[in-house]
C-alpha cells in the first residue's frame, strides 16, 4: 500500500497523480469501475476540498480540511471504522500497551445511540451501577448526540481520581439517570475461577479476552480434574483477542470449523478449526451469556452452541461480529478499518444478530418462599431431645470453619439463589450429570 502526503501548494496536481497510481492497483485488483470515473469522482472531491478552503468563514488549513474529511468518510462507513489521529493514535497504545484512568466500560453503537456493551466487573462503573444496555445521552454536560466512539472514550478516559457524570437512559426506568462516576487505574484480572459449594462443579469467570485467557483456563482445569461439570460465565464480557476465543472454544471441542472470517478479497479470508490434542469433550458445559455479551465472547458461545457441545443460558448478545484492523497511513496516524465479518461454524452471522440462547433466562433472584407456619419436629412437645442434641453435637465436630480466602474460591447456596441465571446453569449441569452415569 503506497501513502501519500499532501500539502496545500499543488494539491489538486498532488491527488490527480495519487489517484492515478491508486486507480491501477485497485483496476488490477479486478474493479469493475473505470478509471474515468474514478478520476471524475475524486477531482469532484478534490475541488470540494478547494472550495471550503477558499471560501469558507474561518480560516481553515489544508491538512485539517482533509483530516475532518478522513473522519466523516470512516465514521460514516460503519460505527466501529475510525480515523486515528495522532491523539487517538496515542490513546490507543495507552489503552493497549499499559494501565490508564479510566471508567472501565465497554461502548459500541446500537441504532445510532452510545450504547455499553458492558462494565468491566470491579471497575468504578461497576461500582457506581452502570449497567449493560444502557444508553448514555450525555458525558458531564456535553451531548453525545453524533459523537464517535473515539470522541467519546477521550471524553470518559482521564487521570485517576478525577469525577465525570454520565447521563443515561436505562428500560424501564422512566426518566433519565445520572451516574457519577471517580476515575482509576483500569486493572482487570481477566479470568477467576471458582467452585459450587458441595457440588463438583467448576465455575469459570472470563471478564475479557486478553492474552492469559486460555493459559489459565488450562490452569484451572488442570487443577479441578474431578468435577462432573462447568458452568463458562461470559456475561457482561466485551470480547478481546480472537486467537484467545478460538483456543478457548479448542479446550472443548476436538474436531470442525471453529470461526470464518470473510471480507472482499481472498486475504481477507480466513478459517480456524479445532485440534484434538487437550480437548475436554466429557465434562458437561452450560455457557452463560446477556446483552453485554459481545464480539469475541460471542464466537465462544456461538461456536460451542453449533457444535452442540453447549448449552447456552441467559439472554441474547450484543451482535457485534465484524473485524477491525489497524492500519497505520503516517508516523501517528492510523485507520481503524472493519474488513471482514465472523461466521459461526454453521454459517450463520453474528454481526446486528447476535447468539439467541438455547434457554432463555432473565437475570434476578431465584424465587424461594418457606412456609412459617409448618410445624417441624423440634418444635413438638415430647421429641427426641437427647437424640437431637447427640446429632447436633456430632455435626459441630465435623464442620470446620472456612477461611476467608477458601470463602472467595467458593460460591454458596445462598450466592447460587440471588442469581437465576446460574442457578439455571448449576441445575442443567445436574441433570446433565445424571443422564450420563
Amino acid at each position: 500500500m503506497k501513502y501519500f502526503k499532501f500539502a496545500s501548494i499543488g494539491f489538486a496536481a498532488t491527488l490527480v497523480g495519487a489517484t492515478l497510481l491508486l486507480s491501477s492497483a485497485l483496476m488490477a485488483k479486478g474493479e469493475k469501475t473505470t478509471e474515468e470515473s474514478r478520476l471524475s469522482s475524486l477531482a469532484k472531491f478534490t475541488k470540494v476540498l478547494g472550495t471550503v478552503e477558499k471560501y469558507y468563514v474561518d480560516d481553515i488549513k489544508i491538512q485539517e480540511i482533509v483530516n475532518k474529511s478522513i473522519k466523516g468518510l470512516l465514521a460514516n462507513l460503519d460505527a466501529h471504522s475510525s480515523f486515528l489521529d495522532s491523539k487517538n493514535f496515542k490513546d490507543l497504545k495507552i489503552q493497549t500497551d499499559g494501565e490508564f484512568g479510566g471508567l472501565g466500560i465497554t461502548i459500541g453503537m446500537r441504532d445510532g445511540a452510545l450504547t455499553i456493551i458492558a462494565p468491566m466487573e470491579g471497575t468504578p462503573a461497576d461500582k457506581a451501577g452502570v449497567k449493560a444496555g444502557d444508553i448514555i445521552l450525555k458525558i458531564n454536560k456535553e451531548s453525545t448526540l453524533n459523537m464517535t466512539i473515539d470522541e467519546s472514550v477521550a471524553l470518559m478516559r482521564g487521570k485517576p481520581g478525577t469525577s465525570l457524570t454520565l447521563t443515561i437512559v436505562r428500560e424501564g426506568e422512566s426518566k433519565p439517570l445520572l451516574i457519577p462516576i471517580t476515575r482509576d487505574i483500569i486493572k482487570i484480572d481477566s479470568v477467576y475461577t471458582k467452585t459450587i459449594e458441595k457440588d463438583k462443579i467448576l465455575y469459570i469467570r472470563v471478564i475479557n479476552f486478553d492474552k492469559n485467557v486460555v493459559t489459565k483456563t488450562k490452569k484451572a482445569l488442570s487443577k479441578h480434574r474431578d468435577i462432573k461439570g462447568i458452568v463458562l460465565d461470559l456475561r457482561n464480557n466485551p470480547g478481546g483477542l480472537l486467537n484467545q476465543a478460538v483456543g478457548l472454544v479448542d479446550l472443548f471441542v476436538d474436531k470442525g470449523v471453529i470461526v470464518s472470517q470473510k471480507g472482499r478479497y481472498e486475504e481477507q479470508n480466513s478459517e480456524y478449526t479445532a485440534t484434538i490434542a487437550g480437548t475436554i469433550t466429557d465434562i458437561p458445559l452450560v455457557v452463560l451469556v446477556n446483552g453485554g455479551s459481545a464480539s469475541a465472547s460471542e464466537i465462544v458461545s456461538g461456536a460451542l452452541q453449533d457444535h452442540k457441545r453447549a448449552i447456552i443460558v441467559g439472554e441474547k448478545t450484543f451482535g457485534k461480529g465484524s473485524v477491525q484492523v489497524i492500519l497505520p497511513i503516517a508516523k501517528e496516524e492510523a485507520l481503524r478499518l472493519t474488513i471482514a465479518r465472523y461466521y459461526l461454524p454453521s454459517g450463520r452471522t453474528i454481526q446486528a444478530v447476535g447468539v439467541t440462547p438455547d434457554i432463555e433466562v432473565y437475570p434476578g433472584k431465584v424465587p424461594h418462599k418457606t412456609n412459617d407456619f409448618m410445624i417441624k419436629e423440634k418444635e413438638l412437645k415430647k421429641h427426641l431431645k437427647e437424640e437431637l442434641t447427640k446429632v447436633d453435637g456430632k455435626k459441630k465436630k465435623k464442620i470446620k470453619k472456612k477461611t476467608k480466602e477458601e470463602k472467595k474460591k467458593i460460591i454458596s447456596e445462598e450466592d447460587i439463589l440471588k442469581d437465576l441465571q446460574l442457578k439455571s446453569a448449576v441445575d442443567i449441569i445436574k441433570v446433565l450429570s445424571i443422564k450420563n452415569r
